[in-house]
């Protein structure tokens, strides 16, 4: 009989986590697990998709850790739990790793696990409390090597204690894009992403200011929205380079987008394993990423991309240059990018890490 697991994530809609929770329920083997999606926020297209493929969805009302509305979502978390007989729940995000997590151990479900998908200096107000959920839960799931070597340093995790699930991308929504013979007569240049600090997106401004020139039809386009929107456009003013850069309002369009860029560019100050790096690989754009988690784990070298320093808009100008006007060196890094997604980092081969990971600890729960 297939074994009743719980995935838990804040809400499903927008957002990287909400989308590694949908899909690995959605893609892990039926014959083995059902799986339930329990959240705090049940609208968005992620529930729609979980909904169509005949995922069972858990609403907890819940609007503050800190309200009733608390109380009321571990009374229906109980009932659910104890219904369906759910013998394993994995948080995926924070907010659920400090909720469920405790309330499932209470509950005496046999297997609970938390998951840390970015760096913890993302939230230091909750660190602390991260830590007394690490101790609680079986095992942590991380989703690449540099966060397991930061909580082993860190938090001082016992390294036994941490598994390692890459994250799964459904390559087959990312097709690697065509490339023409011969010089293009633009060539572009794109990051998408939120517009926060920690992405650091005005190094690629400054960058593109030193490199605008190196060849005719070359330009910059952002494709997000958030607090750095007004700064970043008011340094693109600044620099005059208003007609070969532009700002594209965020959409859930991505794929169209990654189809028209030839070097997608990852400035990051923070990173885990970044699903939007992922994307652009597998769409066939040359990757440029900061030096900074895990990164490096998906950039290889020259191979499949290009790593400069966190902040060095000097650095990244170069490796820019070096793409730009080297079209064989650039469309070379893109098909092996595009190549190296598909064989290693599939939703297949993740959801199949997961269950092996969900076999092992439900194993040790006997």
């Amino acid at each position: 009989m297939p074994v009743n697991v719980l995935l838990m994530v804040r809400e499903l809609n927008i957002g990287g986590t909400e989308r590694q929770c949908a899909e690995m329920a959605r893609a892990l083997d039926r014959r083995r697990y059902v799986a339930h999606v329990g959240c705090f926020i049940a609208d968005g297209f992620r529930a729609e998709e979980l909904r169509r493929d005949g995922v069972p969805i858990l609403h907890l009302p819940v609007r503050s850790l800190r309200s009733f509305s608390a109380v009321r979502g571990a009374l229906l978390l109980r009932r659910y739990i104890r219904q369906r007989d759910i013998r394993l729940v994995h948080t995926f995000d924070f907010p659920m790793n400090l909720y469920a997590a405790p309330l499932a151990r209470a509950m005496r479900v046999p297997v609970v696990l938390t998951s840390q998908r970015n760096s913890r200096v993302l939230y230091p107000g909750v660190h602390r409390w991260l830590r007394v959920t690490d101790r609680l839960s079986d095992a942590v799931v991380v989703n690449c090597e540099a966060v397991r070597k930061e909580m082993i340093a860190q938090d001082h995790t016992p390294p036994e204690k941490l598994l390692l699930c890459y994250n799964g991308l459904d390559t087959a929504a990312f097709p690697a894009r065509t490339f023409e013979d011969g010089a293009s007569q633009t060539l572009t240049i794109g990051v998408i992403c939120a517009f926060r600090p920690e992405k650091d997106l005005l190094t690629v401004v400054n960058a593109f200011e030193r490199i605008r020139d190196i060849r005719p039809g070359l330009r910059l386009i952002l494709v997000g929205q958030g607090v750095l929107q007004e700064p970043l456009e008011k340094r693109i003013r600044e620099l005059g380079s208003g007609e070969q850069c532009r700002i594209e309002p965020a959409t859930s369009h991505v794929a169209g987008w990654l189809q028209k860029m030839d070097i997608f560019v990852l400035p990051s100050l923070s990173e885990a394993l970044s699903n939007s790096l992922m994307e652009a690989m597998s769409s066939g754009c040359a990757p440029v990423a900061s030096r900074v988690g895990g990164n490096s784990e998906l950039v290889d070298g020259e191979r499949t991309g290009l790593l400069f320093t966190p902040g060095d808009d000097a650095g990244l100008a170069e490796c820019l240059r070096k793409l730009v006007l080297d079209d064989n060196l650039r469309r070379s890094i893109a098909r092996s990018a595009s190549e190296r997604m598909r064989l290693e980092f599939s939703m297949e081969t993740a959801a199949a890490r997961l269950a092996e990971i969900y076999d092992d600890q439900l194993r040790r729960a006997k």
